[in-house]
């Protein structure tokens, strides 16, 4: 009887000591995360197989095979034109991706920048105590915000096509370089000579040097309490070194005039930028900034008006208070929805397609009514994009956690 109660003792504590193994929180952690990750490769691999089998039964064909061949449709004289030299029935559908990548990238970059300065601008003004800039920047502010971005897009399209001189008048003159009427902005176009490229490893290099020459400049400040112009010296080197040696190595750089006949200019010659272009650009770099210039009124407004009061107990100015004290510090209220709002832009940008602007959406679109590979094509858009924002993020990311403050 002695054993048999041992026995049977032994046999309830093994299965309780398997009883506590499986519900120890810890297993039971790993069991449920293995469990969700072989349900999602499940989930993919029955859609992956599903999809193959649809296009098989529909004849498609499959795969990425498809860039290799020849494009037979024009595309508008844009930014990534010129990098790639298109020509219709020579130039294979990856050269029309890498146009509309350059293309979106392009709108994209030169609405990012213009939108700060603009929405920056209009921030400050916002909290003006000049009644006609406070007026002129809430009325920007409710009035872009409040409207819709397509329309914009029209509104700016319109306003291009009506005020421009037409293509066989006599175009806008701007600064004796560029001339702009209905065909679009055009100026000379820059090509290369042997040479050049020591000139963009010089401008490299001076860039590199000024970046190390502003981390001296703050360990000598800090160490011995001296500042020194690094920013202009920087800025000097930058722009002095690559000109320098540009005119040394006797300027290595040609340039294509554009060329007027009887019926305006000629396609192919110097440089263009269409309408299009200029309406799409305009209307994101002023959509955005009219939330740029909310987020930075927030974000100065979030810093305690005791700074304020001791700067002007300081002595300080204004101007210098904003610049060098309410700035610094409402920038890192200010650069977490800023990311938002490039991200925003960038990919509002595929909305251009809507005024005829060859944006990388609109090029893959005309792309797939040609190969008819819809899965691919979506793949290609759906990475690129996630590519830009994946990039501006880390950007934006790096640059927050850079001004942070740095607790003792």
């Amino acid at each position: 009887m002695a054993d048999q109660a041992t026995a049977a003792g032994r046999g309830a504590s093994s299965s309780g000591s398997a009883l506590s193994f499986l519900f120890d929180p810890k297993i039971r952690g790993i069991f449920f995360q293995v469990v969700l990750l072989l349900s999602l490769v499940f989930f993919f691999w029955w859609i992956v197989d599903n999809t193959a089998t649809n296009l098989a039964e529909q004849d498609k064909r499959t795969g990425f095979g498809f860039l290799s061949e020849k494009a037979n449709f024009a595309i508008l004289t844009t930014p990534g034109t010129w990098l790639f030299e298109y020509q219709s029935g020579e130039s294979t559908y990856w050269d029309v991706f890498l146009i509309g990548i350059v293309n979106t990238l392009s709108v994209a970059v030169l609405g990012i920048i213009a939108a700060t300065i603009i929405g920056f601008v209009l921030g400050v003004f916002r909290l003006s105590s000049n009644i006609v800039l406070r007026g002129f920047a809430t009325v920007y502010v409710e009035l872009l915000r409040n409207t819709p971005l397509l329309l914009q897009f029209f509104v700016w399209y319109k306003v291009l096509g009506e005020f421009l001189p037409d293509r066989r008048g006599e175009p806008w003159d701007i600064l004796g370089v560029f001339t702009l009427d209905k065909s679009g902005l055009r100026g000379p176009f820059p090509y290369p000579q042997d040479g050049f490229e020591l000139v963009l490893i010089a401008f490299a290099l001076s860039v590199i040097g000024a970046i190390l020459l502003g981390r001296w400049a703050k360990w000598r400040q800090d160490a011995t309490g001296k500042p020194f112009p690094s920013f202009w010296v920087g800025a000097g080197m930058i722009v002095l070194i690559p000109i320098t040696l540009f005119y040394a190595l006797g300027a290595p750089l040609e340039w294509e005039e554009p060329v007027r006949g009887r019926f305006g200019f000629r396609d192919g010659a110097g440089m263009v930028m269409k309408p299009e272009m200029f309406a799409v650009w305009l209307a994101l770099t002023l959509y955005t900034a009219a939330f740029i210039a909310e987020i930075v009124r927030a974000g100065i407004l979030a810093i305690n008006k005791g700074q304020t009061e001791a700067a002007h107990a300081l002595g300080l100015r204004a101007q210098p208070t904003l610049n060098l004290i309410i700035i610094p510090q409402a920038m890192r209220v200010i650069i977490p929805p800023l990311t938002s709002q490039y991200l925003n832009l960038t990919k509002n940008s595929s909305l251009a397609v809507a005024i005829g602007y060859t944006d990388l959406y609109s090029l893959l679109g005309t792309v797939n009514q040609k190969v008819g590979q819809e899965v691919e094509i979506i793949l290609m858009v759906m990475a690129v994009y996630l590519t830009f924002s994946i990039t501006i993020s880390l950007v934006m990311n790096w640059y927050n956690k850079r001004i942070a403050l740095v607790e003792r």
